[in-house]
């Protein structure tokens, strides 16, 4: 079950069940399928506080995953910041809903076992973030 929920801030104007099959659709492209999987919208405090609780990482981030999944089961926890993914947004040039997208997807290729931290790994995390977005139903209107 892919949930979505939110702490300190509304959750965003989302197609939850377009997001849900492409998210299943995304897992069965790596040889996975989806378990149990929330998607917790926060606001910059909130993901600075569990950064820091969680991983003793002192800064704020857009993305935080939790892996509870196995080999073959994507599962897990992911908090977004959304304001942090609207300030990437507007740094970046790009459409917030844009941003939004892809780090939802982000957090999920992460689950699947693409790394991003490592020599080469942000290329490789940024090409399967571009072929899971072109996957997604709605993609023109990102």
């Amino acid at each position: 079950m892919i949930t979505f929920q939110s702490i300190n801030t509304a959750l965003p104007d989302i197609n939850q069940s377009a997001i849900r099959e492409w998210v299943k659709g995304v897992a069965a492209s790596y040889g996975r399928r989806t378990g149990d999987i929330a998607y917790i919208f926060v606001d910059d405090e909130e993901i600075l506080r569990v950064n820091r609780q969680f991983l003793q990482h002192d800064y704020y981030t857009d993305i935080i995953t939790f892996d509870n999944g196995s080999p073959r089961v994507v599962a897990g926890d992911l908090f977004i910041s959304l304001d942090t993914v609207r300030t990437n947004a507007e740094g970046l040039g790009v459409p917030y809903i844009r941003e939004l997208h892809r780090v939802i997807i982000h957090g999920i290729l992460h689950l699947c076992g693409i790394n991003d931290k490592g020599p080469g790994e942000r290329e490789i995390m940024e090409a399967a973030e571009n072929r899971a977005l072109s996957q997604y139903p709605y993609v023109s209107s990102l």
